[in-house]
Order: structure tokens, then sequence, then C-alpha cells
């Protein structure tokens, strides 16, 4: 559990890991140069329960910050947890259970509970919902390049599979689904319990919405690159479904992967006919004319995905080997 200035939420956070039904752990509380009184509240849990072994770190970002709080983990399972969230009771022997039944897991998720509900905004309500909706680890693996498919303090993993992986990376980029996305190309399935085992804290300060390597194009830019070396690997070319903002965002970083979009298909009668980074623009009609190309699914509308799917279904699209979903 990596902690900077929580000294309001992290008393919370630990005890719900305490007073898990899981007995035998230890929880690692990595101080990252705190500034407030998050150190004090640490140490006297330190004192009240020695299952409490609290790191100090320097203020060195929260991938190095996981990677020093690893180096002191001794258990064949890592659980993550943030400072001010709250497990369920039953979190982690739950993804013990799961992870001790099915050899080919290296992670457990759950489904999440968002709160306080008066700040959850509209894109996170939909965020969960789709993440709530993974409960298995082929629609993990059918939908990884369309966000990240797990929640971070809402996993457990095997501790060989992330020490295998180099642990957590430090760069432009979003350190969570970085990890997810090494451990899926390494070849271990993750996958999220069907319970809700983390509820999980809504905030306008959360870094996702104020650190720059959690932004957009960084995500995007992230999913090309492992798309480029994974499923795309020596494909110079590609069809792109959605010419709008996110397929565009999509060409922009395919290309400097090295693949160009060849041909971009839309439901938009306004866009059929047209040219977009340099390809043309063709209705859903006429789909049958990307077979032999990969293509990419790159619509984040609502419920946009599930109908695009089914249209490609009755075209006789396979997912997964002829066309997959990225956003």
């Amino acid at each position: 559990m990596p902690v900077r200035n929580a000294e309001r939420t992290v008393r919370a956070a630990a005890a719900s890991v305490l007073r898990q039904t899981e007995r035998d752990l230890a929880l690692v509380a990595v101080d990252d140069g705190s500034a407030d009184g998050t150190a004090d509240v640490l140490a006297r849990l330190a004192e009240r329960d020695r299952r409490v072994v609290l790191v100090c770190g320097p203020g060195e970002g929260i991938a190095r910050a996981l990677n020093r709080g690893l180096a002191r983990c001794d258990a064949e399972l890592v659980a993550r947890m943030d400072a001010d969230d709250v497990a369920h009771p039953e979190r982690l022997a739950l993804q013990r259970a799961a992870l001790a039944a099915d050899p080919a897991l290296v992670a457990a998720g759950a489904r999440v509970r968002l709160f306080p509900r008066r700040v959850v905004r509209a894109g996170m309500v939909r965020y969960a919902a789709w993440l709530n909706g993974l409960t298995t680890k082929e629609l993990v693996a059918r939908d990884l390049f369309v966000e990240a498919p797990v929640v971070h303090p809402a996993a457990t993993i095997r501790r060989g599979a992330l020490e295998r992986a180099g642990g957590w990376r430090d760069g432009d980029f979003p350190e969570d689904y970085d990890l997810w996305l090494r451990l899926a190309a390494a070849g271990g399935a993750l996958t999220n319990l069907p319970q809700p085992l983390l509820d999980w804290r809504e905030s306008a300060a959360r870094a996702t919405r104020t650190d720059p390597r959690y932004a957009l194009e960084r995500h995007v830019a992230l999913k090309c690159r492992f798309l480029a070396a994974g499923p795309l690997a020596g494909r110079p070319e590609v069809a792109l479904w959605g010419a709008g903002e996110t397929g565009k965002a999509f060409a922009d970083a395919l290309l400097r992967e090295g693949i160009r979009v060849s041909l971009f298909v839309e439901v938009d009668r306004n866009k059929i006919g047209r040219t977009v980074r340099g390809a043309p623009v063709i209705g859903y009609g006429d789909v049958a004319r990307v077979r032999g190309l990969p293509l990419l699914v790159a619509v984040g509308a609502p419920g946009a995905r599930a109908l695009i799917r089914g249209e490609l279904g009755r075209a006789g699209f396979e997912e997964g080997r002829e066309y997959r979903c990225v956003a």
C-alpha cells in the first residue's frame, strides 16, 4: 500500500486489510515522502499490530514506491491496496482461492463500488459498469485493449509473475495498465471476481485526473505500443472502425509504431466518402472490404461497441482473430 499525505483515510484503509478473514498476511505500507501526519498514523498501527510493516521512501512516485514495498514482501501472493479505499473482509480469502483454483491466472481483481456517491462522475460510473462486467478471464482478454481491465488496488497478483515481468515500471504511462499488458503479453490470464470486494474512492484530486501519465493520449500510446508488439506484429497496415476523435488518436499512435491505417469504416453518412489521415472512409455496409486487414474497432460511445460486435458477427467476422475492440 503506497501512501502519500493520506492521514485522513489511511487508518480506515489499513483497518480493512487487517480485519480480513484471511489472517495470514502482512500489510507493507510504503510512506512515500508524506508531509502530513501519515507516518505517525502508520507508526501507531505498526505498534499495535506486528503484521504492519512500515517502509519509508523519499517521495519517488507510485511505481518506485511499489517496487520498494515489493522488496519487503515474502509471500507468494501480493495484493495491492490504496490508502483511501476500503477492502471487503473476504477480499483476500476469495482472491487467494481463485488463484489457487486456476494456475493460468496471474492476477485476480474484483468488482468495485464507487464512493462517495455525491462526487462520482458519469465517466467513472460507465467505467465501473464496464469493468464490473469482466468477470471471466476470457472477457478480460477480449477487452484488454479497451481500458485497464482490472482496478489496481483491487488486485491480488502472483509474486513470481510480477517479478518475472520486472515489477512496476516508471514512465510516461499509467503504471497499472502497463503491468496488466505486460502480464498478458507474457501469457498470463487476468480476471475479476464477481463479488464487489473494494469500495473505490472517487476524488477530484486522484492521480488519474491530475497526473499527465494517465491522460487519454498516454493510454492510447501504450495500447498501440503493445498492439504493435503483439497482435499486430508484422502487420504494416490495419483498418479502423471509427473515424472520429478516438479513431484519429489511434491512427496517429499506430503510425508512430510504423503501422498505417489504410481504411476507415463509419456509420456516420457525413464522413463516408471522405478521407481521414490519408485513408478513405467507407460505410459499415461495405465492411467486407477490410477482410485481409486486422480491424480495430475504435469507438467509445456508450452502447456502440455492442452494436458493432453484432454487425461484425452477422458479417462473419471473428473477434480476436479478425478484429478486436479498442478505445
